[in-house]
């Protein structure tokens, strides 16, 4: 929960096509599955610091471990969760602990799992997932934002349809994609693949991608526009050592970093044993000034908890009710303090157990 590309498509295909070299390791031998397709299965986890975005003050993409250090320890937009004790809370008698009515201390630093540095991708530490535009932020047009979806901030508590899907433990955007990110914690996903299909299954809300698998990208076709998906209508094929996926067709309820008419393409790579490479690239002219594209490690991890998720299957009764007493008293219902943003320093981590 808790990171100047050319405009003409076709040549952009040409710079993406050209960075093929750089999939592996130098003197990396990528391993093939039975049937002679590059072997990605397993956990793989992208906890790190580093967001799809750089952080505002930062310019560059490759930093030093020093740079990194200080990026970390100083950049105030780094989110953090409130740092109480893991022994606040324990004793049931001790209701000392609700007085200022903050029901999202439930999310504690016990619970969270955000890093505690900035990720190395191909061997470089890294402020942001996006490598161009060489801002390092997602280059918005005017008025533009992220489509679908509700939002933790809305103060409508009418009914479970306007609440967030990710309140509502049924979807979540961030891990799932596209474009797949790391969160604030449970960034681990398991990668499954059969001759047919590849699975990438992601540990928050558990949501299962289901890929089919084609020849080529010019076999490449997507179900009919009229039947959004979750996580968005995906096909795949393989490039050599690499899975390609293309997505469009995000479900509409489902907060997405492309509208109906845009795509996004990515790619997966074994980097070494212990690393796959992500790479994606969104275009869609309808929401943004250019093309922009991006890499992020995923690391080998150990497997991944079963989600269980409590608010959408027996909080909704008493988020709504909480509502309707608020009203009842003249109050306007909204969210609480939330998570607290501030300096990630290294005495907050020592109490956070980090």
């Amino acid at each position: 929960m808790i990171r100047k590309l050319m405009a003409c498509t076709a040549l952009f295909g040409v710079v993406f096509a050209g960075t093929a070299s750089a999939q592996h390791a130098p003197g990396y031998a990528a391993p093939k599955t039975s049937w002679g397709a590059p072997d990605l299965q397993g956990f793989w986890n992208s906890t790190s610091i580093t967001s799809l975005q750089r952080p505002p003050g930062v310019d560059k993409l490759v930093v030093s471990e020093e740079e990194g250090r200080v990026i970390v320890n100083d950049n105030p937009l780094i989110i953090i969760t409130q740092l109480e004790s893991e022994s606040q809370g324990s004793n049931p008698e001790d209701l000392s602990i609700l007085e200022d009515r903050n029901a999202d201390r439930g999310y504690n630093a016990f619970w969270i799992d955000p890093g505690v540095k900035l990720a190395e991708v191909k061997g470089e530490i890294r402020t942001s997932w996006i490598v161009e535009p060489a801002s390092g932020r997602v280059p918005f047009k005017q008025g533009a934002q992220r489509v679908g979806g509700g939002s933790f901030a809305a103060a409508n508590f009418d009914g479970p349809e306007t609440r967030p899907l990710f309140e509502r433990c049924l979807m979540t955007e961030t891990t799932a994609g596209p474009v797949m990110q790391n969160a604030m914690y449970n960034s681990t996903l398991q990668l499954v693949q059969s001759p047919g299909a590849v699975v990438i299954v992601v540990e928050m809300v558990h949501h299962a991608r289901v890929i089919p698998i084609v020849a080529n990208a010019a076999a490449a076709r997507h179900g009919p526009s009229v039947i959004p998906k979750w996580a968005g209508d995906s096909v795949g094929w393989y490039e050599g050592d690499t899975l390609v996926v293309e997505t469009r067709n995000v479900h509409p309820l489902q907060p997405s970093l492309i509208s109906a008419s845009g795509k996004v393409t990515e790619r997966f790579s074994r980097w070494s044993d212990d690393q796959v490479l992500y790479e994606f690239i969104v275009e869609d002219p309808a929401l943004y000034t250019q093309t922009w594209r991006g890499e992020m490690a995923l690391n080998t991890s150990q497997p991944m908890y079963e989600f269980a998720c409590h608010e959408g299957n027996h909080a909704m009764p008493g988020i709504l009710g909480g509502a309707r007493q608020l009203e009842s008293e003249g109050k306007t219902p909204a969210m609480g303090p939330g998570i607290a943003a501030g300096i990630v320093t290294p005495t907050q981590r020592a109490k956070a157990g980090n």
